[in-house]
């Protein structure tokens, strides 16, 4: 596994060489990501800004390890905060009503705790079998139990129904033996 922490301390110390070559390694991929998802520049500058922040924020709190690679870690990071904001803004256009305002600190600690939630799942799901990590990437693609069927050869929808379920339930009971499951468990 490759050492990650000299970006995160890069990102502590404000280095702005190396900022900047995360800048342009990273932020394309993000504009791009960002583009396709109902955003636009501004958008994606304030998302990246706000990943490289959040990382930096929590990076100074607990030194954690970054178990893949920084750049897909980041991206994930941006996609997460993206999909926030965008179901932010949802709730506000559909409860004008209700308008609730939440401080900036509120949001960011929770999409810190919700990219935590993310890892942990992430981290389980690649301690299951490589069958039963298969199955379920595919069943949260929304690819049908017919074409899991085909694609895995089983005999019928029901048998992969079956292979689903206890796939699930081995991924939830890792999950929930984790030390962070309570810690993240939402209120």
């Amino acid at each position: 596994m490759k050492d990650n922490s000299h970006h995160l301390n890069a990102l502590l110390k404000r280095d702005s060489k190396e900022i900047t070559a995360i800048y342009t390694l990273n932020y394309p991929k993000v504009e791009r990501f960002i583009f396709q998802n109902k955003g636009n520049k501004q958008d994606a500058e304030d998302i990246f800004q706000k990943a490289l922040l959040q990382l930096a924020v929590r990076y100074k709190k607990e030194k954690f390890i970054i178990k893949t690679s920084f750049e897909a870690y980041l991206f994930t990071v941006c996609k997460n905060l993206w999909r926030r904001e965008l179901n932010k803004s949802k709730k506000k256009v559909t409860n004008t009503a209700i308008l609730e305002l939440v401080s900036e600190d509120y949001d960011d600690a929770m999409a810190i705790e919700e990219q935590k939630r993310w890892e942990l799942f992430n981290e389980s799901l690649e301690l299951i079998s490589d069958n039963c990590k298969l199955i379920l990437k595919l069943f949260f693609a929304k690819i049908g139990y017919a074409a899991i069927m085909d694609k895995l050869q089983y005999n019928s929808e029901n048998v992969v129904r079956q292979r689903v379920f206890k796939c699930k339930a081995k991924l939830k009971e890792l999950i929930k033996k984790d030390k962070r499951y309570h810690a993240l468990v939402e209120l």
